[in-house]
């Protein structure tokens, strides 16, 4: 027993190890082995990290509102008081990474508003504890969620902020992620085989470092770029390198819009195929309850359904969808979305 305390970093440790390289069964097994001891401890500290590593877990796997759950709770246990303590044992602060986890997470299950809060929060908490690596996490993830809601100026400032940070002290994973983000804020702002070029290098850099994890999303804003330029070759590649990791991971999160965007790049090749794609991302995206890859699918196929003359069906479907969210009206999915329903 006297031995527990001193084991719970060690596991942490190496279910960090196997995380992200997107070992994800083998970092499951391990997170629920850190909440046994942290229970047996009583340790709060222990309790937050415990919830922290399946949150992240559940969160790849793609199950969305256990994910959430975790990171509630790991944000409820959070102490101020006790940053240099969590520094010390785990090399970063949990408050800020369940703040930005959770960000994600809201995201996917269509709360965007509620993650750009979560995500002011991350940032906010990072700067006041002046700890370089965990404010160059906090404005990577920051980065991400932009791009998520399709924020092209934000993305790259976040994007170009955690670059500096990750330069100057030497974190080269998240000076990658950093590279990403800015490629793609560059394509969307014109300069789009420039963009698409670093986020290429941006993602080889990332997997130099040994992670996989993340490569599904990684991948998919660079697909949509491929379809966008008509490169049909380059972007099946992509969706097919996506999928794989999907397979041998398990890492399911990103799932539906690889097959999303999968039909579009076919849709000038196959409509009947492209059509199943939708209809798979759908339903991938309904069982893992992410509303907002849901939404993207949605108009994805009654977009084609608009063109086969199947309008009504469309619009049916499509208004089913945008009621269901309550935030976000002014981000391009649901405007989009929106601008559609009324075509429609």
């Amino acid at each position: 027993m006297e031995e527990t305390p001193q084991l719970f970093p060690v596991l942490f440790g190496l279910w960090r190890f196997y995380d992200v390289r997107a070992e994800l069964p083998t970092a499951r097994e391990l997170g629920e082995q850190l909440m046994h001891l942290a229970q047996r401890v009583g340790d709060p500290a222990f309790l937050l990290q415990a919830h922290f590593a399946l949150g992240v877990t559940s969160y790849w796997f793609g199950e969305l509102t256990s994910a959430r759950a975790h990171f509630e709770h790991g944000l409820a246990l959070y102490d101020p008081q006790q940053q240099s303590s969590y520094l010390v044992l785990f090399g970063h602060d949990p408050g800020v990474a369940c703040y930005f986890f959770a960000a994600l997470v809201l995201w996917s299950l269509g709360y965007p508003d509620q993650a750009l809060e979560k995500s002011h929060q991350a940032l906010a908490l990072a700067e006041e504890l002046v700890h370089p690596f965990n404010l160059a996490w906090a404005l990577c993830f920051a980065a991400m969620l932009h791009q998520y809601r399709r924020e092209v100026q934000a993305t790259k400032e976040r994007a170009e902020s955690a670059m500096a940070l990750c330069a100057e002290h030497g974190f080269p994973q998240w000076l990658a992620v950093g590279r990403m983000m800015q490629g793609w804020a560059l394509a969307e702002q014109g300069q789009r085989e420039a963009g698409i070029e670093q986020m290429r290098q941006g993602l080889a850099a990332w997997r130099a470092t040994g992670a996989e994890l993340g490569r599904p999303g990684f991948l998919s804003p660079l697909v949509e770029l491929h379809w966008r330029l008509g490169q049909t070759k380059e972007g099946l590649s992509a969706v097919a390198e996506g999928l794989e990791v999907v397979e041998r991971y398990g890492e399911h999160l990103w799932e539906a819009e690889l097959h999303r965007l999968k039909g579009e790049l076919l849709l000038t090749q196959t409509e009947d195929e492209a059509e199943a794609c939708f209809r798979q991302a759908i339903e991938i995206a309904r069982r893992l309850q992410a509303k907002s890859l849901e939404l993207r699918a949605t108009v994805s196929l009654c977009r084609l359904w608009q063109k086969q003359g199947k309008g009504e069906e469309a619009r049916q479907m499509l208004a089913e969808i945008c009621a269901w969210f309550t935030e976000g009206f002014d981000t391009p999915d649901l405007k989009e979305a929106k601008a559609l329903l009324k075509e429609l």
